[in-house]
């Protein structure tokens, strides 16, 4: 019984650690994303990037 109880813990932590680390890919990702569009909408605009503070 503790057998088993140990391994759907086991299993349930390797999920865990997946999902975290799918969550930390997703978002490294869109923060890549959002700073590329900051970009690209400064550019279009003609807009000092360096003067703007981002949050």
């Amino acid at each position: 019984m503790t057998e088993k109880v140990h391994m759907q813990n086991e299993r349930r932590n390797r999920l865990l650690e997946v999902a975290n680390q799918e969550l930390a890919r997703f978002e490294r990702q869109e923060s890549e994303f959002r700073k590329k569009d900051r970009k690209e909408r400064a550019a279009e605009l003609k807009l000092p990037l360096d003067k703007i503070e981002l949050h």
